[in-house]
């Protein structure tokens, strides 16, 4: 293993540094990526009538939505107006099963 960092000289630290962003990229960054892609599609994908749960844990129906705003139909007679980034997810048939 001595022979091949000495044969590669003053490149070995520019390939321990190179393999050492690529081990953080695929463990760390590119995963993040995904599951921000994915919330962002879930978000954009939200309809009239679907329930939902609120990143506060509070679950509903959607009444209206606009590019901004969700607004939440908790119980009778009681709608909330969220931020469309405060909902957590979408639940579908088989979660409410």
């Amino acid at each position: 293993m001595q022979e091949l960092i000495g044969k590669l000289g003053p490149y070995s630290n520019i390939i321990f540094l190179v393999v050492i962003f690529a081990i953080f990229y695929f463990i760390l960054i590119r995963p993040q990526q995904q599951q921000q892609k994915k919330r962002r599609e879930m978000l954009a994908a939200l309809q009239k009538g679907d329930r939902v749960v609120s990143i506060g844990g509070i679950h509903g129906v959607i009444k209206e939505l606009t590019d901004d705003t969700v607004t939440l139909r908790v119980a009778d007679n009681v709608n909330m107006k969220f931020a469309r980034g405060g909902i957590e997810r979408a639940i579908t048939d088989e979660e409410s099963v």
